[in-house]
C-alpha cells in the first residue's frame, strides 16, 4: 500500500537547542533506515515551508501507525496522510510501454 504523507513539525519555542539536536540527529537516522528498507520511497520539501512530503510503503495500516510513531519527532507532529491507488493512465501506460520512468 502507498501513502502520500504531509508532515508539519512544530517543536516549542522553549525547546533547548541541545534537544533540537538531538531530535534532529535521532529522526535522520529513524528516516534513513525507512530509506534503506524501501519503506520511504520518497521524500521533498515544499517550496517555501519546512514541512515535509513522502511517499511510503507499507503492508498494513498498523505498520504505517507504528512507523510513524516511531519517528523522534512525531509528539510535534501534525500528520495528513492520504491513501493511494494507482491512476488508471498509469496502468494505461504499463500495457503500452512497460513499466513508468523512474523519477
Amino acid at each position: 500500500m502507498l501513502f502520500l504523507i504531509h508532515f508539519e513539525v512544530t517543536v516549542p519555542a522553549d525547546t533547548s537547542e541541545e534537544l533540537k539536536e538531538q531530535l534532529r540527529l535521532g529522526e535522520h537516522a529513524r528516516v534513513f533506515e525507512f530509506i534503506k528498507t524501501g519503506k520511504l520511497r520518497r521524500i521533498w520539501r515544499p517550496v517555501g515551508t519546512a514541512d515535509t512530503c513522502c511517499l511510503w510503503e507499507a503492508d498494513s495500516l498498523e505498520e504505517l501507525h507504528a512507523a510513524v510513531r516511531s519517528l523522534p519527532l512525531y509528539p510535534y507532529m501534525k500528520l495528513s496522510i492520504t491513501p493511494l491507488v494507482e491512476h488508471p493512465a498509469a496502468a494505461a501506460w504499463e500495457k503500452a510501454h512497460g513499466p513508468m520512468p523512474a523519477f
